[in-house]
Protein backbone atom coordinates (compact mmCIF):
# COMPACT_ATOMS: atom_id res chain seq x y z
CA UNK A 1 0.00 0.00 0.00
CA UNK A 2 1.72 3.45 -1.19
CA UNK A 3 2.21 5.28 2.20
CA UNK A 4 0.48 9.27 2.59
CA UNK A 5 2.62 11.98 2.62
CA UNK A 6 2.72 13.88 5.28
CA UNK A 7 2.62 17.36 5.95
CA UNK A 8 3.74 19.08 9.55
CA UNK A 9 2.48 22.77 9.76
CA UNK A 10 3.92 24.72 12.82
CA UNK A 11 1.79 28.15 13.90
CA UNK A 12 4.90 29.28 16.04
CA UNK A 13 3.47 31.64 19.64
CA UNK A 14 -0.35 30.68 18.68
CA UNK A 15 -2.38 30.80 21.64
CA UNK A 16 -5.40 27.88 21.74
CA UNK A 17 -7.91 30.32 22.45
CA UNK A 18 -7.36 32.36 19.81
CA UNK A 19 -6.38 29.74 16.91
CA UNK A 20 -9.78 28.33 18.01
CA UNK A 21 -11.61 31.82 17.87
CA UNK A 22 -13.09 31.06 14.54
CA UNK A 23 -11.63 34.27 13.09
CA UNK A 24 -8.57 32.03 11.30
CA UNK A 25 -10.32 30.48 8.11
CA UNK A 26 -6.94 28.51 7.27
CA UNK A 27 -7.23 26.83 10.68
CA UNK A 28 -10.97 26.51 10.36
CA UNK A 29 -10.72 24.30 7.31
CA UNK A 30 -8.17 22.07 9.05
CA UNK A 31 -10.54 21.63 11.60
CA UNK A 32 -13.43 20.66 9.41
CA UNK A 33 -10.65 18.07 7.75
CA UNK A 34 -9.57 16.44 11.03
CA UNK A 35 -9.59 16.14 14.72
CA UNK A 36 -8.98 18.91 16.77
CA UNK A 37 -7.35 18.20 20.30
CA UNK A 38 -8.74 20.87 22.61
CA UNK A 39 -6.93 20.28 25.15
CA UNK A 40 -3.10 19.61 23.99
CA UNK A 41 -0.35 20.87 26.07
CA UNK A 42 3.50 22.11 25.43
CA UNK A 43 6.59 20.71 27.12
CA UNK A 44 8.05 24.19 27.04
CA UNK A 45 7.22 27.29 26.30
CA UNK A 46 10.67 28.21 24.35
CA UNK A 47 10.66 27.34 20.42
CA UNK A 48 13.64 24.42 19.82
CA UNK A 49 12.98 22.35 23.14
CA UNK A 50 9.23 22.25 22.30
CA UNK A 51 9.84 21.58 18.59
CA UNK A 52 12.40 19.08 19.81
CA UNK A 53 9.87 16.92 21.78
CA UNK A 54 7.77 17.07 18.74
CA UNK A 55 10.20 15.92 16.27
CA UNK A 56 11.66 12.95 18.78
CA UNK A 57 8.31 11.95 21.14
CA UNK A 58 10.51 13.01 24.00
CA UNK A 59 10.49 15.20 27.24
CA UNK A 60 13.13 17.68 27.53
CA UNK A 61 15.23 15.85 30.08
CA UNK A 62 15.54 13.15 27.56
CA UNK A 63 16.15 14.93 24.21
CA UNK A 64 18.83 16.85 25.67
CA UNK A 65 17.46 20.88 24.98
CA UNK A 66 16.26 22.34 27.74
CA UNK A 67 17.54 26.28 27.79
CA UNK A 68 16.85 28.96 24.69
CA UNK A 69 20.81 28.55 23.32
CA UNK A 70 22.97 25.98 25.31
CA UNK A 71 22.04 22.55 24.35
CA UNK A 72 22.01 20.65 21.25
CA UNK A 73 19.76 17.67 20.45
CA UNK A 74 21.18 14.36 22.21
CA UNK A 75 23.22 12.56 18.83
CA UNK A 76 21.70 9.27 19.85
CA UNK A 77 17.85 10.57 20.13
CA UNK A 78 16.21 9.25 16.66
CA UNK A 79 14.24 11.74 15.18
CA UNK A 80 10.90 11.52 13.11
CA UNK A 81 12.55 12.98 9.82
CA UNK A 82 15.07 10.16 10.29
CA UNK A 83 12.64 7.95 10.60
CA UNK A 84 11.02 8.98 7.41
CA UNK A 85 13.76 8.85 5.26
CA UNK A 86 14.63 5.59 6.40
CA UNK A 87 11.25 4.60 5.10
CA UNK A 88 11.40 6.01 1.55
CA UNK A 89 10.19 9.65 2.35
CA UNK A 90 11.83 12.47 0.94
CA UNK A 91 11.90 14.95 3.59
CA UNK A 92 11.89 18.64 3.75
CA UNK A 93 11.51 21.86 6.25
CA UNK A 94 11.18 25.74 5.86
CA UNK A 95 11.91 27.35 9.04
CA UNK A 96 11.57 31.00 10.16
CA UNK A 97 13.22 31.63 13.37
CA UNK A 98 16.59 31.31 15.03
CA UNK A 99 15.16 29.10 17.59
CA UNK A 100 14.86 26.21 14.94
CA UNK A 101 18.86 26.75 13.51
CA UNK A 102 20.80 23.39 12.24
CA UNK A 103 23.14 24.02 15.49
CA UNK A 104 20.11 22.50 17.51
CA UNK A 105 20.24 19.29 15.80
CA UNK A 106 16.39 19.17 15.08
CA UNK A 107 17.60 19.31 11.28
CA UNK A 108 18.79 15.66 11.58
CA UNK A 109 16.84 13.29 8.77
CA UNK A 110 15.78 16.52 6.59
CA UNK A 111 17.25 16.19 2.99
CA UNK A 112 16.24 20.00 3.16
CA UNK A 113 16.32 22.24 5.85
CA UNK A 114 15.91 25.70 4.56
CA UNK A 115 16.40 27.87 8.39
CA UNK A 116 18.15 31.25 6.42
CA UNK A 117 17.29 34.05 8.45
CA UNK A 118 18.49 37.82 8.30
CA UNK A 119 20.59 39.27 10.80
CA UNK A 120 19.28 41.34 13.56
CA UNK A 121 18.62 45.18 12.70
CA UNK A 122 21.98 46.43 14.37
CA UNK A 123 23.74 43.83 12.30
CA UNK A 124 24.06 41.13 15.44
CA UNK A 125 23.77 37.44 14.38
CA UNK A 126 20.88 36.40 16.04
CA UNK A 127 21.83 33.33 17.48
CA UNK A 128 24.26 35.22 19.48
CA UNK A 129 21.35 36.85 21.33
CA UNK A 130 19.29 35.35 24.77
CA UNK A 131 16.73 37.55 24.07
CA UNK A 132 13.75 35.66 23.02
CA UNK A 133 11.62 39.56 21.67
CA UNK A 134 15.05 40.60 20.69
CA UNK A 135 15.30 37.60 18.41
CA UNK A 136 11.81 38.05 17.17
CA UNK A 137 13.38 40.73 14.74
CA UNK A 138 15.25 38.22 13.01
CA UNK A 139 12.87 35.99 11.04
CA UNK A 140 11.63 34.57 7.86
CA UNK A 141 8.16 36.25 6.82
CA UNK A 142 5.01 33.61 5.72
CA UNK A 143 5.04 34.62 2.10
CA UNK A 144 8.90 33.30 1.96
CA UNK A 145 8.08 30.34 4.02
CA UNK A 146 5.18 29.59 1.20
CA UNK A 147 7.34 29.95 -1.69
CA UNK A 148 10.18 28.34 -0.33
CA UNK A 149 8.18 25.10 0.77
CA UNK A 150 6.19 24.78 -2.54
CA UNK A 151 9.65 25.35 -4.70
CA UNK A 152 11.21 22.53 -2.79
CA UNK A 153 8.06 20.23 -3.12
CA UNK A 154 7.35 20.86 -6.72
CA UNK A 155 10.70 18.85 -7.23
CA UNK A 156 9.82 15.70 -5.19
CA UNK A 157 8.12 12.61 -6.03
CA UNK A 158 5.51 10.90 -3.18
CA UNK A 159 5.62 9.97 -0.57
CA UNK A 160 7.15 13.22 0.85
CA UNK A 161 7.10 14.85 4.29
CA UNK A 162 7.19 18.38 4.42
CA UNK A 163 7.57 20.81 7.46
CA UNK A 164 6.46 24.22 6.89
CA UNK A 165 6.99 26.86 10.10
CA UNK A 166 5.40 29.86 10.62
CA UNK A 167 6.74 32.63 13.23
CA UNK A 168 4.87 35.76 12.68
CA UNK A 169 3.15 35.96 15.54
CA UNK A 170 6.06 35.88 17.40
CA UNK A 171 7.22 39.73 19.12
CA UNK A 172 7.30 42.51 17.33
CA UNK A 173 3.03 42.26 16.47
CA UNK A 174 3.32 44.10 13.59
CA UNK A 175 1.14 42.48 10.48
CA UNK A 176 2.43 43.40 7.35
CA UNK A 177 -1.10 43.47 6.00
CA UNK A 178 -4.44 43.44 7.09
CA UNK A 179 -5.73 39.98 6.44
CA UNK A 180 -8.32 39.82 8.91
CA UNK A 181 -10.56 43.38 10.04
CA UNK A 182 -12.24 41.58 12.95
CA UNK A 183 -9.25 40.47 14.71
CA UNK A 184 -8.84 42.27 18.34
CA UNK A 185 -5.63 43.00 18.67
CA UNK A 186 -2.19 43.27 16.23
CA UNK A 187 -0.96 39.95 17.98
CA UNK A 188 -4.58 38.37 16.15
CA UNK A 189 -3.27 40.49 12.77
CA UNK A 190 0.25 38.35 13.06
CA UNK A 191 -1.80 35.49 14.03
CA UNK A 192 -4.58 36.11 10.81
CA UNK A 193 -1.28 36.84 8.44
CA UNK A 194 -0.05 33.53 9.21
CA UNK A 195 -2.88 31.59 8.69
CA UNK A 196 -4.02 33.39 5.43
CA UNK A 197 -0.25 32.02 4.09
CA UNK A 198 -1.14 29.37 5.43
CA UNK A 199 -4.32 29.02 3.23
CA UNK A 200 -2.10 29.76 0.03
CA UNK A 201 0.46 27.19 1.25
CA UNK A 202 -2.30 24.47 1.57
CA UNK A 203 -4.26 25.79 -1.69
CA UNK A 204 -0.42 25.84 -4.12
CA UNK A 205 0.05 21.98 -2.42
CA UNK A 206 -3.74 21.38 -4.15
CA UNK A 207 -2.86 22.93 -7.53
CA UNK A 208 0.23 20.75 -7.58
CA UNK A 209 -2.25 17.59 -7.63
CA UNK A 210 -2.00 16.27 -4.03
CA UNK A 211 -4.73 15.47 -2.52
CA UNK A 212 -4.78 16.77 1.57
CA UNK A 213 -7.66 14.19 2.28
CA UNK A 214 -5.08 11.52 1.61
CA UNK A 215 -2.88 13.27 3.22
CA UNK A 216 -1.55 12.80 7.09
CA UNK A 217 -1.73 16.95 8.10
CA UNK A 218 -0.58 17.95 11.57
CA UNK A 219 -1.05 21.51 12.68
CA UNK A 220 0.27 22.74 15.65
CA UNK A 221 1.86 25.51 17.84
CA UNK A 222 4.84 24.76 20.08
CA UNK A 223 4.18 27.81 22.62
CA UNK A 224 1.18 30.50 23.26
CA UNK A 225 1.91 34.24 23.90
CA UNK A 226 1.40 35.69 27.65
CA UNK A 227 0.18 39.91 26.22
CA UNK A 228 0.73 40.97 29.67
CA UNK A 229 -3.15 41.97 29.76
CA UNK A 230 -5.06 41.45 26.46
CA UNK A 231 -6.02 38.66 27.52
CA UNK A 232 -7.93 37.45 31.12
CA UNK A 233 -5.47 34.25 31.21
CA UNK A 234 -2.16 36.53 31.28
CA UNK A 235 0.44 36.64 33.88
CA UNK A 236 3.03 39.48 32.45
CA UNK A 237 3.82 42.71 32.89
CA UNK A 238 1.26 44.23 34.92
CA UNK A 239 -0.58 41.24 35.75
CA UNK A 240 2.87 40.60 38.35
CA UNK A 241 5.46 39.10 36.19
CA UNK A 242 7.19 41.93 34.47
CA UNK A 243 10.03 39.26 33.50
CA UNK A 244 7.45 37.36 31.24
CA UNK A 245 8.20 39.15 28.26
CA UNK A 246 5.32 36.87 25.78
CA UNK A 247 6.79 33.53 26.74
CA UNK A 248 9.46 31.62 28.60
CA UNK A 249 9.25 32.23 32.18
CA UNK A 250 6.13 30.92 33.17
CA UNK A 251 4.27 27.46 32.53
CA UNK A 252 0.39 29.02 32.34
CA UNK A 253 -2.04 28.10 30.25
CA UNK A 254 -1.06 31.33 27.99
CA UNK A 255 1.70 29.90 26.86
CA UNK A 256 1.44 25.97 27.42
CA UNK A 257 -2.38 25.23 26.54
CA UNK A 258 -2.01 25.05 22.54
CA UNK A 259 -3.86 24.09 19.26
CA UNK A 260 -3.09 20.72 17.82
CA UNK A 261 -5.45 19.47 14.77
CA UNK A 262 -4.92 16.53 13.05
CA UNK A 263 -6.49 15.19 9.62
CA UNK A 264 -5.46 12.07 7.90
CA UNK A 265 -7.19 9.71 5.97
CA UNK A 266 -9.53 7.64 8.46
CA UNK A 267 -9.62 10.66 10.51
CA UNK A 268 -12.80 12.02 11.22
CA UNK A 269 -13.20 15.14 9.89
CA UNK A 270 -15.13 17.97 12.49
CA UNK A 271 -13.86 16.32 15.54
CA UNK A 272 -12.99 17.61 18.61
CA UNK A 273 -11.36 15.95 21.64
CA UNK A 274 -11.97 17.27 25.41
CA UNK A 275 -9.14 14.76 26.70
CA UNK A 276 -5.99 16.02 27.47
CA UNK A 277 -3.18 15.48 25.29
CA UNK A 278 -0.02 16.27 24.80
CA UNK A 279 2.63 17.75 21.78
CA UNK A 280 4.95 14.72 22.69
CA UNK A 281 2.23 12.72 21.54
CA UNK A 282 2.78 13.13 18.06
CA UNK A 283 5.53 11.47 16.92
CA UNK A 284 3.70 8.13 18.03
CA UNK A 285 0.73 8.92 16.63
CA UNK A 286 1.95 9.28 13.69
CA UNK A 287 4.13 5.94 13.18
CA UNK A 288 1.70 4.31 13.85
CA UNK A 289 -0.40 5.88 11.29
CA UNK A 290 2.05 5.17 8.90
CA UNK A 291 2.05 1.19 10.56
CA UNK A 292 6.42 2.06 11.60
CA UNK A 293 7.52 1.14 15.11
CA UNK A 294 8.07 4.02 17.37
CA UNK A 295 11.49 3.85 19.25
CA UNK A 296 11.00 4.58 23.02
CA UNK A 297 9.05 7.09 23.54
CA UNK A 298 7.41 9.59 26.69
CA UNK A 299 4.26 10.17 24.18
CA UNK A 300 1.57 7.47 23.25
CA UNK A 301 -0.34 7.51 20.34
CA UNK A 302 -3.06 9.24 19.87
CA UNK A 303 -4.93 6.71 17.20
CA UNK A 304 -7.04 6.02 19.67
CA UNK A 305 -9.35 9.15 19.79
CA UNK A 306 -9.52 8.87 16.13
CA UNK A 307 -11.63 5.05 16.30
CA UNK A 308 -14.85 5.99 18.40
CA UNK A 309 -13.46 5.91 21.52
CA UNK A 310 -13.48 9.11 23.98
CA UNK A 311 -10.03 8.00 25.12
CA UNK A 312 -8.22 8.93 28.31
CA UNK A 313 -6.90 12.23 29.42
CA UNK A 314 -3.06 11.68 29.74
CA UNK A 315 -1.07 13.81 32.33
CA UNK A 316 1.39 16.66 30.61
CA UNK A 317 4.97 17.52 32.10
CA UNK A 318 6.39 20.87 31.67
CA UNK A 319 9.36 22.55 32.33
CA UNK A 320 11.51 25.87 31.57
CA UNK A 321 14.84 26.76 32.01
CA UNK A 322 14.91 30.07 30.32
CA UNK A 323 14.38 31.83 33.96
CA UNK A 324 18.28 31.00 34.81
CA UNK A 325 19.07 32.66 31.28
CA UNK A 326 16.66 35.40 32.32
CA UNK A 327 18.20 36.27 35.84
CA UNK A 328 21.67 36.41 34.65
CA UNK A 329 21.11 38.70 31.26
CA UNK A 330 18.31 40.94 33.50
CA UNK A 331 18.64 40.90 37.08
CA UNK A 332 15.55 39.36 38.03
CA UNK A 333 17.62 37.58 41.10
CA UNK A 334 14.33 36.08 42.14
CA UNK A 335 14.04 33.59 38.87
CA UNK A 336 14.07 29.75 39.25
CA UNK A 337 13.75 26.97 36.43
CA UNK A 338 9.90 25.43 36.80
CA UNK A 339 8.11 22.69 36.05
CA UNK A 340 4.51 21.43 35.78
CA UNK A 341 2.11 18.82 35.57
CA UNK A 342 -1.59 19.18 34.25
CA UNK A 343 -4.02 16.82 35.56
CA UNK A 344 -7.25 16.44 33.45
CA UNK A 345 -9.85 14.11 34.82
CA UNK A 346 -13.24 15.33 33.11
CA UNK A 347 -15.97 15.17 35.97
CA UNK A 348 -13.42 14.88 38.43
CA UNK A 349 -10.83 17.60 37.87
CA UNK A 350 -8.40 19.87 36.15
CA UNK A 351 -5.87 21.18 38.00
CA UNK A 352 -1.87 21.98 37.59
CA UNK A 353 1.01 22.01 40.24
CA UNK A 354 3.81 24.40 39.79
CA UNK A 355 7.16 23.83 41.28
CA UNK A 356 10.26 25.37 41.60
CA UNK A 357 13.10 23.15 39.71
CA UNK A 358 15.48 22.00 42.83
CA UNK A 359 13.15 23.97 45.20
CA UNK A 360 10.60 23.79 47.76
CA UNK A 361 8.20 26.29 46.15
CA UNK A 362 4.80 24.60 45.28
CA UNK A 363 1.42 26.26 43.73
CA UNK A 364 -1.40 23.91 42.98
CA UNK A 365 -4.25 25.47 40.50
CA UNK A 366 -7.81 24.13 40.62
CA UNK A 367 -8.42 24.74 36.57
CA UNK A 368 -12.01 24.47 36.88
CA UNK A 369 -12.61 27.36 39.83
CA UNK A 370 -9.36 29.06 38.70
CA UNK A 371 -9.35 28.97 34.75
CA UNK A 372 -7.40 31.96 34.37
CA UNK A 373 -5.03 30.99 37.17
CA UNK A 374 -4.83 33.89 39.50
CA UNK A 375 -5.31 32.11 42.98
CA UNK A 376 -3.05 29.36 43.34
CA UNK A 377 -3.04 27.11 46.79
CA UNK A 378 0.74 27.64 48.22
CA UNK A 379 2.40 24.12 49.45
CA UNK A 380 5.57 25.31 49.81
CA UNK A 381 7.35 22.35 51.75
CA UNK A 382 5.91 19.79 50.41
CA UNK A 383 8.07 18.38 47.50
CA UNK A 384 6.24 14.37 48.01
CA UNK A 385 3.75 16.13 45.89
CA UNK A 386 5.74 17.36 43.17
CA UNK A 387 7.85 14.25 43.02
CA UNK A 388 4.52 11.58 42.81
CA UNK A 389 3.22 14.02 39.90
CA UNK A 390 6.54 14.27 37.87
CA UNK A 391 6.52 10.06 38.16
CA UNK A 392 3.39 9.88 36.30
CA UNK A 393 3.67 12.34 34.09
CA UNK A 394 7.16 10.91 33.18
CA UNK A 395 5.64 7.28 32.96
CA UNK A 396 2.68 8.47 30.91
Amino acid sequence: MEQPNIIFISLDTVRADVAYSGKMPGIERLRRQGTTFLQAVSSCPLTPVSHATVFTGLQPPNHGIRHLFREQLRADVPTLAALLKSAGYATGAVVSCPGLNTWYGINRGFDFYDDEIPKLPDGRDPLSVGDVKLRGLALKRAPLVVDRATEWLSRQESPFFLFAHFFDAHWPYEPPEDVNPDVANPYEGEVAYSDHYLQLLLSRIEQMGHDLSSTIVVCFSDHGEDLGGWYPNDHAGDRGHPEEEGHGCLLFDATQHVPLIIGAPGVPGGGEVHSQVRLVDIMPTVLEMLGLSSPPSDGSSLVEFFKGDTGVSRPAYSETFFPEEKRVASGYSHLQPLGSVRLDEPGRQRQKIIWAQGGSDVEVFDLVADPDEMNGLSMTGAPTVTATHISSADGA
